[in-house]
């Protein structure tokens, strides 16, 4: 059953479309679960804010945990990180823990209706294609991934870094 979490075998991730918050959610819970088990290197989040994502939550912690090594590297896409950083408390806590994997990119040349909310890794991807209903799909297949991580590449060569893992004052 996807979701499943036992110590000692990872969900099996959902591959076609999905619909609804529920589904978009545990889609994301099974894909860090499925990285940090067989310790995928690269993973690339795209949102325009990242506030409807279960980054709050104690079990994608968790998996982001068992996932953040050396060599690893998290690339976050956004038009802006404000809802993170005011919805998502657990998660900025961890970003700052371990910003030297993780790289955030604000994207603002990219309309809000335009920006890709995905998330892509060499070997699964998921988009939602409207996320006021949370549809989309997910999958595995080579030609998807391909052309999301192309979209991804041309959305971050046009952005800037942003969301500091800290503030520094004087």
């Amino acid at each position: 059953r996807a979701g499943y979490m036992s110590t000692n075998e990872p969900p099996v991730l959902s591959a076609g479309t999905f619909s609804g918050p529920t589904e978009f959610a545990q889609r994301f819970r099974d894909f860090m679960a499925v990285a940090a088990a067989q310790k995928w290197p690269h993973m690339v989040w795209s949102d325009v804010n990242f506030e409807d994502w279960p980054l709050r939550e104690k079990a994608v912690i968790e998996s982001l945990n068992a996932w953040a090594r050396k060599g690893r590297k998290l690339v976050l896409l956004a038009r802006k990180y404000n809802s993170l950083q005011r919805f998502q408390p657990r998660f900025v806590t961890w970003r700052g823990v371990w910003d030297h994997i993780v790289e955030c990119r604000v994207c603002k040349g990219v309309d809000a209706s335009e920006f890709p909310s995905s998330l892509w890794s060499p070997h699964w991807a998921m988009r939602r294609l409207d996320s006021v209903r949370n549809t989309g799909f997910a999958g595995s297949e080579p030609r998807r991934r391909l052309q999301l991580r192309e979209a991804l590449d041309e959305i971050r060569r046009h952005s800037s870094p942003g969301f500091a893992a800290s503030t520094l004052g004087l």
